[in-house]
């Protein structure tokens, strides 16, 4: 199936309307334009990264969602609930060269919600949160990597992933989110073979002949690596606990996942991605010859 999207940038909309966008008077028109009828209707608002111009970009957004994809049109009601929402990256917070973390996506997503609800009273709904900590990315991750293991013909299954990180609201936090849940597809998947061998069928399920498909993947774990050399940076040594030093008493995690101070817990510390590496090699009985 072909599937075609129209694609509209926050740059097409200000351009189609320039009215909209007042705050630089630089960027402002010097002639009232005239107005513009021929813009498609907008369907949806993908987020994918935090933008140059927040001000612009929180601005037309709120107007998308306002007038119900029709940026510039002045709708008696404000539509509720608003048309699809979906944002990757929740990042709060992410490390480049300034010795403190730079705001990230997750901060944005923060602006646009709040700006949302003061201005409607409601709250902002995703149809899909997608990236770190979503359990879907690392179901994502796990089929490339299978898709790898058959090109390359190896005759075991994966068993265990090891995700390496430096933020522990993101990268800890949806690695220790999809250990929890390969570990319930393990107990589910358990559950119905016990239940499948003595013939008990389960009262709860719509369709008693096969458990779900997720049930047998051949994943058992996936173990949390958290290095010190980006967001997360302790001072002085790394911890002999891993647990002493990665739990944070302020989630900064997106607002639609429950703060759980057991999955910032990651399952080593090390102190950069070339120990996080060795530590893998080391754990699998690899040789590194």
């Amino acid at each position: 199936m072909l599937l075609l999207i129209n694609v509209v940038t926050i740059q097409d909309v200000r351009k189609a309307f320039p009215l909209l966008d007042m705050v630089d008077q630089s960027r402002r028109p010097k002639e009232l334009p005239p107005p513009t009828t021929d813009f498609p209707t907008i369907e949806g608002v993908i987020l994918f990264g935090e933008p140059v111009r927040w001000e612009t970009s929180l601005q037309l957004i709120i107007d998308v969602l306002l007038s119900n994809g029709n940026p510039g049109a002045e709708l008696a009601a404000v539509p509720y609930p608003h048309i699809p929402v979906l944002a990757c990256n929740m990042d709060l917070l992410w490390m480049a060269e300034a010795k403190m973390p730079r705001f990230g996506h997750g901060t944005f997503l923060v602006c646009l919600e709040n700006i949302y609800k003061k201005v409607t009273g409601r709250e902002l709904k995703y149809e899909a949160l997608i990236g770190k900590p979503s359990i879907v990315t690392y179901q994502y991750a796990e089929y490339l990597i299978k898709q790898q293991v058959e090109r390359r013909g190896w005759p075991s299954p994966i068993c265990r992933l090891y995700a390496v990180g430096d933020n522990p609201m993101s990268d800890i936090y949806g690695a220790n989110f999809y250990n929890r849940y390969l570990k319930a597809a393990c107990q589910a998947r358990a559950q119905a073979e016990v239940k499948r061998s003595v013939g008990v069928a389960d009262p709860q399920s719509e369709d008693h002949s096969e458990p779900k498909e997720d049930w047998y993947v051949s994943l058992e774990s996936c173990k949390s690596i958290l290095v010190c050399t980006g967001v997360y940076s302790p001072h002085g040594d790394v911890p002999a606990d891993p647990h002493e030093s990665t739990v944070e008493t302020v989630f900064h995690g997106h607002r639609d996942f429950r703060f759980d101070t057991s999955l910032l817990e990651a399952s080593y510390v090390v102190q950069d991605v070339n120990e996080a590496v060795e530590l893998v090699f080391e754990k699998e009985n690899w040789s590194q010859e």
